[in-house]
């Protein structure tokens, strides 16, 4: 008879060649706050297929931002599993985490988190030289990155010498430069002004059509309708899950 850990990794086998890159089966995050326990996220079950757009809604204080820590191998769980792409990220340590971080995800933030002293290119390099690659590959994938978000004839220029708009340009670039399995967007358009986010927007469509994996999280509903599903959280719960394209 198969193990418990046989059977947990033979699980993860058959996500994988299901093309089920994230699910969670009953996902806890509990902080214990004096003598109560506060729980972030409740019980949460999500299965998001390779190729998909979803968008991760909920209100401040709904467990959306936890949901996305644990979901980004940021955070481990109190309770319940957790498969990236075929892996149990929820048995994982700190090192493992920040290895299965490297290579598995792409991280866009509302506040670009670039350098501010290197230039673009450089900026896109650094999860490349985080994997070890050396510096020819580096600069070659690095560049074609931030071709493919139409920001090359920039890529020697510094963030203060870019646009917001730029400047998230470079910061998807660097989540793409990986090849992750998901591209992870928290609030990407929140530093932005409305034009420059709708551009924004309109390039993670375009990425999607692609046959990239995105999971963005927001409490804007009009953000979340870019996407082509939207999993509502409130109280640390799923509270709808629909198609919306």
């Amino acid at each position: 008879m198969a193990t418990a850990t046989q059977e947990l990794l033979e699980r993860g086998e058959q996500l994988k060649r299901d093309g089920i890159v994230i699910r969670t089966y009953d996902l806890w995050k509990t902080y214990v706050m004096g003598d109560q326990e506060i729980h972030a996220v409740s019980g949460v079950d999500i299965q998001i297929r390779r190729g998909e757009y979803v968008a991760i809604m909920g209100p401040s204080g709904s467990g959306k931002s936890t949901l996305m820590n644990l979901i980004g191998c940021l955070d481990s769980p109190t309770k319940g599993l957790y498969y990236l792409n075929g892996k149990l990220a929820s048995d994982m340590d700190d090192d493992e985490l920040a290895r299965i971080r490297n290579k598995e995800i792409g991280f866009v933030f509302q506040t670009f988190n670039l350098l501010p002293r290197a230039t673009a290119l450089h900026n896109v390099e650094l999860p490349l030289i985080y994997a070890g690659l050396p510096a020819e590959v580096r600069a070659e994938k690095a560049r074609m990155a931030l071709r493919a978000v139409d920001l090359e004839q920039r890529m020697l220029h510094k963030p203060n010498e870019l646009s917001g708009g730029q400047r998230q340009r470079v910061a998807i670039a660097r989540a793409l430069v990986n090849n992750p399995s998901i591209l992870l967007a928290d609030e990407p358009t929140g530093a932005l002004d409305t034009a420059t986010g709708s551009e924004i927007m309109a390039l993670f469509e375009r990425l999607y059509q692609q046959g990239n994996t995105i999971v963005l999280v927001t409490h804007e509903h009009d953000i979340a309708l870019h996407a082509h599903r939207v999993i509502h959280i409130r109280d640390g719960k799923v509270e709808k899950d629909e198609a919306i394209k």
